[in-house]
């Protein structure tokens, strides 16, 4: 009850934005968890109208080039796209909070040494790193879904670690922190009591953040040809793969766009949304 008093408050004190965001992004949740069963065919099935056709009432977002369904196609990948950037965020997010709430309670030499190697990742671009972790794993894992989800850990993991640990500095010289200090109990008991709790809206936030990212990431892996293994219809790759027919059926390629662009901006919408939201319950709460 008090979740859910809190999640309705935070509905009653939240914007538009918000608001509009999370009607989207409950749409794309349902497609995903439900598509499967609902869609007219299945994604690798062929024949089921002339190929490169527009779209139609039978073909919404019309046929490719091997006669398949694009529409059914695309609610099939939903749930792959949507599953692996929650699942990647989220790995990043236990690494890199774990390691900067960490580093901030310890300091010294482990700090350093913490902070350094945040730095250096956090100085390759997101798809270059991305691609690095991709290539390292070797062939026989690439286009693996769980290899796609520990790349979007490795790129989200430092950036992570920084803000947490920025966050968890103005927390670990207060008062009660220092009382669990005298009373001797253990770094990890800390962390985990003291300051992960007191840190837990702004690594809320931070997984919003990082997660409204992560189906970009998913594409451009897609897109250049290192992520799923085809059948399968990453909406990366099936941007890829039908923009050579671009001029011949367009609807093949704004179909997955489509897609890919309202998940992205429903997540930025719901993100932006919530962040406002949370400072002003917390304003009301205090």
């Amino acid at each position: 009850m008090r979740v859910f008093s809190k999640l309705l408050l935070i509905w009653q004190n939240s914007n538009l934005t918000f608001k509009i965001g999370f009607i989207i992004l409950v749409i794309h949740l349902i497609i995903a968890v439900t598509g499967p069963f609902w869609a007219p065919f299945h994604y690798t099935q062929m024949g089921v109208g002339k190929p490169l056709t527009g779209m139609s009432w039978a073909h919404f977002f019309g046929v490719d080039h091997l006669g398949r369904d694009v529409f059914s196609r695309v609610v099939h990948g939903s749930y792959m796209v949507i599953s692996l950037s929650l699942l990647g965020t989220f790995v990043g997010l236990l690494i890199g909070s774990f390691t900067g709430l960490f580093s901030a309670y310890v300091g010294g030499w482990v700090d350093e040494v913490i902070q350094r190697l945040n730095e250096a990742l956090i100085s390759i671009p997101f798809l270059i790193l991305g691609l690095l972790a991709i290539l390292v794993a070797g062939p026989k894992l690439s286009g693996e879904p769980l290899l796609m989800a520990l790349a979007i850990a490795l790129v989200y993991a430092p950036r992570i670690s920084r803000i947490s640990r920025s966050a968890a500095l103005d927390i670990i010289m207060r008062d009660y922190v220092v009382v669990a200090r005298l009373r001797g109990e253990s770094a990890i008991s800390i962390i985990w009591r003291e300051i992960l709790p007191n840190t837990s809206g702004t690594l809320l936030v931070e997984f919003a953040i990082r997660t409204g990212f992560a189906p970009i990431l998913i594409g451009s892996f897609g897109f250049l040809g290192f992520g799923i293994r085809p059948p399968f219809p990453e909406w990366g790759s099936m941007i890829n793969d039908y923009r050579a027919f671009i001029y011949v059926a367009p609807i093949t390629v704004i179909g997955p766009a489509f897609a890919l662009s309202s998940l992205v901006v429903s997540l930025n919408l719901f993100t932006e949304g919530l962040a406002r939201a949370l400072g002003q319950s917390n304003k009301i709460s205090n």
